[in-house]
């Protein structure tokens, strides 16, 4: 019980942290994460699917250019429930530019590596804390591709998504709603492990 409530306490103070802007350098593999401001999108942007939801937050241009490079967008607009943790165009613009370049050219690579930011099922803000809390402050998802995600709170009171590899990302965006799923928006590109 007490974790329980420690873990819905660090939520809401995740939450009324979230207007602040933080920098952090994450050096456990050599890679360098910028966090954004965290923000929640209200529910009622109508998006009419979550490609069309990634396409009404500017800061996730290129996480949409990658989707359409990738031929993921008809996938994308059917079927579903889905949550794409969409890297900003931050986390894209700390890439290599040759990697970067590198992947929009090769829509079969791109492709793995943005499947292993989708999940079946919608796992907005509220999901989220009810997953971490039937967790016990963690939470696995498994990616389109069979990777598996952990959602858990760092010391910091942030909200974290890593991969097998250990590869991190902080989440710092909240619920754009599209009709058959859900956008959350991370400061980091996560790397696949296939």
């Amino acid at each position: 019980m007490k974790k329980s409530l420690l873990m819905v306490g660090a939520l809401v103070i995740l939450n009324l942290t979230a207007s602040r802007v933080f920098a952090q350098v994450q050096d456990t593999t050599k890679k360098t994460t910028t966090t954004t401001t965290t923000t929640t999108t209200p529910a009622t942007d109508g998006a009419s699917d979550v490609v069309g939801a990634l396409a009404s937050n500017a800061d996730y241009s290129t996480a949409l250019s990658a989707v359409k490079a990738a031929g993921l967008e008809a996938t994308l607009k059917t079927g579903g429930p889905y949550t794409i943790f969409a890297p900003n165009n931050v986390a894209f613009s700390s890439l290599p530019q040759a990697k970067l370049d590198s992947l929009m050219k090769d829509p079969a690579k791109l492709a793995t590596v943005l499947k292993g930011h989708v999940v079946t099922g919608k796992y907005a803000k509220a999901d989220i804390i009810k997953a971490l809390n039937a967790g016990k402050g963690k939470a696995t998802l498994t990616t389109l591709d069979g990777q598996t995600l952990t959602l858990s709170v760092t010391a910091d009171k942030k909200l974290q998504l890593a991969d097998a590899k250990g590869d991190a990302a902080q989440v710092v965006l909240y619920d754009l709603i599209g009709a058959n799923g859900v956008v959350n928006g991370l400061n980091g590109v996560l790397a696949p492990t296939k």
